[in-house]
């Protein structure tokens, strides 16, 4: 495995690590739908999936990490547009980890495609 491709699984673990931990956070303690917490925390579950095989460099666990990580955009881009005050800033956060993710899991692929 090349230093690019160690890289890319890093980066691509840190990035779905934090956006686990943004999206339990968000709805449980900095601006939940509720005072007492949202059942909207169980968006983190399907992350969760794909997580064991991210770490382990498994390409299929990137490549439903491609596709499944455009809802977390969908949700981002929306709430950006909706929310206001620190939810607002959360949704910005959220984009931002869900479209490095995006690029850090495609470049993933296409650096460790086998050769042939």
């Amino acid at each position: 495995m090349t230093l690019r491709v160690q890289t890319l699984q890093t980066l691509s673990a840190a990035l779905l690590i934090a956006l686990i931990f943004l999206c339990v956070a968000w709805e449980l303690w900095l601006a939940p739908l509720r005072p007492e917490g949202s059942w909207l925390v169980l968006k983190a579950l399907p992350l969760l999936a794909p997580l064991f095989g991210i770490l382990h460099g498994r390409r299929y666990s990137y490549k439903v990490m491609s596709l499944l990580i455009w809802l977390y955009v969908m949700e981002g881009s929306m709430r950006l547009y909706v929310e206001t005050g620190l939810a607002q800033h959360l949704a910005s956060a959220e984009l931002i980890l869900a479209l490095g993710l995006f690029t850090s899991t495609a470049l993933y692929l296409r650096h460790s495609r086998p050769r042939g």
